[in-house]
């Protein structure tokens, strides 16, 4: 098989780094919550790494992952509970359902696919957050799905990396 210029055969993920980069995610943010709380001006990391394992490996993360790292984030912001589990268990099923037509694009096609994953993620957790009486939220929440989008690429290249590397040569293996 003659793979088009640029393009190289990944390696298979391996479990230990899709579940670490998950805690690394979560935790950066725990620690962005902590440091200056939910700002609008940070990607959603959580939500980023998450939508890209589920749309790269749906039969390892998929949606009880999302609601499960939802519930982590609102213990650790104390808001109210199931906001975020909300959004990213909802975030998680389209991420899934999506996953096969947006590994056929290039970056930017795939940014233009998850961007509404992304807004409708930010637009639960404000729905939630108005239905409780919190008021409606300022218009700078339509910033963290554009800047978490385009960290799309970004969260490619890094997460893909260790996929990349080049396998042992041997000489009975053709690959």
């Amino acid at each position: 098989m003659i793979l088009p210029r640029g393009e190289a055969l990944l390696l298979p993920a391996n479990p230990a780094f899709v579940w670490g980069t998950l805690g690394g995610a979560a935790t950066a943010m725990i620690v962005q919550g902590q440091l200056a709380g939910p700002t609008v001006w940070l990607p959603d990391w959580l939500a980023l790494v998450l939508a890209f394992w589920i749309v790269h490996q749906p039969r390892r993360i998929g949606v009880g992952v999302a609601f499960v790292a939802g519930l982590v984030i609102d213990v650790a912001y104390g808001s109210l509970l199931g906001q975020h589990a909300l959004a990213y268990a909802v975030m998680g099923y389209g991420a899934v359902s999506l996953h096969r037509r947006v590994l056929w694009f290039d970056q930017r096609g795939q940014v233009l696919h998850v961007l509404p994953l992304f807004a409708l993620t930010v637009g639960l957790q404000a729905l939630v957050r108005w239905l409780a009486g919190d008021g409606a939220p300022p218009w700078a929440w339509l910033v963290s799905p554009l800047l978490t989008a385009s960290a799309w690429p970004l969260a490619t290249r890094a997460l893909l990396a260790p996929q990349r590397r080049p396998p042992d040569p041997d000489e009975t293996r053709p690959l």
